[in-house]
């Protein structure tokens, strides 16, 4: 397997600040399972469609913070990309009013917060 270089990561840096993508990613590992994460995501997937955006939502793995599950990673150009933590499917519905249609971050729920340009 090839090793990747830190040239590497500056183009993949340049790449993605050239082409933002607004992503939800749910946390769907067996604790976030069991904490609700599949009901979340069933949510996110919900709003969504009866909104009509474009915004993708993925399923991950673990994000390592197994006591806060079920986590979501919210990335919307121009603002903070965010990991909340307890998410519930009320707080799935608030995010995604608050966070994605009106970019206000819900201070809350915020486990995690990382500015754009540390990405």
């Amino acid at each position: 397997m090839a090793r990747i270089s830190s040239d590497d990561l500056g183009a993949i840096k340049k790449l993605r600040a050239a082409n933002p993508c607004d992503f939800i990613r749910v946390g769907m590992s067996t604790c976030g399972i069991a904490a609700g994460a599949d009901k979340v995501f069933r949510v996110f997937g919900e709003e969504i469609k009866k909104r009509g955006s474009a915004i993708d939502l993925r399923k991950c793995g673990c994000l390592g913070m197994c006591h806060a599950e079920p986590l979501v990673e919210v990335a919307v150009a121009g603002m903070p990309r965010v990991i909340y933590s307890r998410v519930d499917e009320n707080c799935a519905r608030e995010i995604f009013r608050r966070h994605i249609e009106k970019h206000k971050i819900l201070q809350d729920f915020v486990i995690e917060m990382q500015s754009e340009d540390a990405q």
